[in-house]
């Protein structure tokens, strides 16, 4: 049949949807095009994706508002649903807080409620790495204990994996949490890094490096993110009794999808200056609130399970993204 993509307008939902299009997928997207970063980036995602042909309808609809949500989709038939729409990003949590509220827990839980009035046959979910907070214990493994979060972007992607497990008890509604970490490739976000260093050092701009760039991070490339979100969305967990991963009984689980091999902030600089044909200039600073040293997936039960096997580097993602930035970037506001 036909499969739902929240967030279709974003970065994971429009390579998402792109995969599923590809392979003769009938897909339904909703976003509501907000002014996180700007909107004409967003557009031109969708226009891409229409680019592709098939069967794609998109609507535009918060999904924090329940009844906007229920007469946008009311009449579309839809079987398995990938719910990718969400309030992204650890430091505008700090700014606007209610933002968070309204997309990431009133959203999560009207998706939820969709999936259960209309019986669909799995629902695949967008968590974060950030749940694990300032854990140490490296890397970051889905059984870990995730009750410290460090930011209350953080605390909403954990509160959403528990309330995915309430309906998942009660209403036995198969579903699959992805925990990603830190997702890079074109068509990104202008918050993330990679757009921000690139665009800087086009630009001769110095770039604020964190933590005096003591940082690490398990950079995913988008191609693998996708592979791992199609894998899950084809297997659903069963609903037999048996514990999965993360913990639960219920149908279900839990994984990380990374590169599982964590990279030094410097060394992803030095990737992009090598693309860019130019140094960077470095502005080095002390560590952000709410964010955290090092961020490294254990993806021992998606690679298990579903065969998930994370390939691009970095330093064939990085060229491949700053390709794309040469021509694309100002659509994301930026001056290069």
């Amino acid at each position: 049949m036909t499969v739902l993509v929240t967030g279709i307008a974003g970065f994971i939902g429009m390579h998402t949807a792109a995969r599923l299009l590809r392979r003769g997928e009938a897909v339904v997207g909703i976003d509501n095009f907000n002014d996180y970063y700007p909107a004409r980036l967003k557009e031109a995602r969708i226009a891409e994706l229409e680019k592709l042909g098939g069967n794609l309808t998109v609507h535009r609809v918060e999904i924090g508002d329940e009844q906007a949500l229920a007469s946008n989709l009311e009449g579309a038939a839809f079987d398995r649903i990938v719910h990718l729409a969400a309030q992204a990003g650890v430091r505008y949590s700090l700014d606007n807080p209610a933002a968070y509220v309204r997309a990431n827990l009133a959203g999560h839980l009207n998706i939820l409620e969709l999936a259960r009035h209309r019986g669909v046959r799995h629902l695949v979910y967008a968590s974060s790495s950030s749940v694990y907070g300032a854990n140490k214990m490296m890397p970051f493994r889905v059984e870990d204990r995730v009750d410290h979060p460090i930011s209350l972007y953080a605390a909403t992607k954990r509160a959403d994996e528990l309330m995915s497990e309430t309906y998942a008890h009660l209403f036995r509604i198969p579903q699959t949490g992805l925990r990603f970490f830190t997702v890079y490739g074109p068509w990104g976000r202008p918050d993330m890094a990679l757009w921000k260093f690139t665009d800087a050092i086009l630009a001769n701009r110095p770039i604020d490096v964190y933590n005096h760039g003591e940082m690490r991070r398990d950079f995913t490339y988008i191609d693998d993110i996708v592979d791992g979100v199609i894998r899950s969305l084809d297997n659903p967990p069963a609903d037999d009794g048996l514990e999965k991963a993360g913990g639960f009984r219920t149908p279900h689980r839990l994984y990380n999808i990374g590169n599982n091999r964590p990279e030094p902030l410097m060394e992803l600089i030095a990737a992009i200056e090598r693309a860019c044909g130019r140094k960077a200039r470095l502005n080095m600073l002390p560590m952000q609130d709410g964010d955290v040293p090092a961020t490294y997936a254990d993806i021992a039960a998606i690679s298990d399970e579903l065969g998930y096997r994370p390939s691009t580097r970095i330093d064939v993602g990085v060229p491949r993204f700053v390709d794309w930035f040469r021509d694309f970037g100002p659509l994301g506001g930026t001056s290069a």
